[in-house]
């Protein structure tokens, strides 16, 4: 799902815009390149001309990996046409990319080479002979459940499964939501210092992403929906970084 939104200096020109800036026809071409369905599901028209706020859903395989590239602030420098003196003008839009997960995404996926289940005697009123209490260990994040309260093993065994199954639930949700979170903070800080790409058509034509440095020296090709240069850079870089940093 692309969020789109544009700074308060913004005003749309024609063929003027990245794909952070235009409203949703650089994600359309995107899209059509890629084999993806795109969606305008809401949009928002600017107080002079083209779109303030747009949302838009990419249905296709890989489409947030690809789309997550394009998250942050984008800057455009070009001679305003709304301006009768000609002035360079320098405006900024953002781009937030979320993932649009399934109806049973947040129910994780137990495995049993992931838990480890520990069996003791339970104690209380009715202390029972056999070891019918069970503690089940989730290995991969340390998270426990356990249960001594049924009658048998097999029904505190179930029992604690779902507990452990509910907290799992309610830990990825918790880790989705703050994925959502920093994938959106982009829409908060549309200001000079915090973009990622810069489309200058004046003095000079070029695109330069300021996280890799890779530049284009037609902006016309990028202007019209032509990034795929431009995420494979990044998509590269950012997988050079986990390299070294692992």
């Amino acid at each position: 799902m692309f969020l789109l939104h544009r700074g308060s200096s913004w005003s749309r020109g024609y063929r003027e815009h990245g794909l952070g800036c235009n409203g949703h026809a650089d994600v359309q071409i995107l899209g059509q390149r890629r084999g993806y369905k795109v969606t305008v599901v809401n949009e928002m028209p600017g107080e002079i001309a083209g779109i303030k706020r747009a949302t838009i859903k990419v249905d296709g395989e890989f489409a947030f990996g690809y789309a997550k590239a394009e998250i942050g602030v984008h800057r455009l420098v070009r001679i305003s046409p709304f301006d009768s003196n000609k002035r360079r003008h320098t405006s900024f839009a953002a781009v937030a990319v979320i993932p649009i997960l399934g109806d049973g995404a947040s129910r994780v996926q137990i495995n049993e080479s992931d838990i480890r289940i520990e069996r003791f005697r339970a104690g209380g009123q009715h202390v029972n002979t056999t070891e019918s209490a069970v503690r089940i260990i989730h290995i991969p994040t340390g998270v426990t459940a356990t249960c001594q309260n049924e009658r048998s093993q097999h029904q505190n065994k179930a029992s604690a499964m779902a507990v452990l199954q509910s907290r799992l639930d309610q830990l990825e949700m918790a880790r989705q939501a703050q994925f959502t979170a920093q994938h959106t903070q982009s829409l908060t800080d549309i200001t000079w210092g915090n973009q990622i790409r810069s489309y200058v058509l004046h003095p000079y034509r070029m695109v330069k992403d300021l996280r890799t440095n890779y530049e284009a020296s037609d902006p016309d090709f990028v202007l019209d929906g032509d990034l795929d240069s431009f995420i494979f850079s990044y998509l590269s870089a950012s997988l050079d970084k986990e390299e070294d940093d692992a």
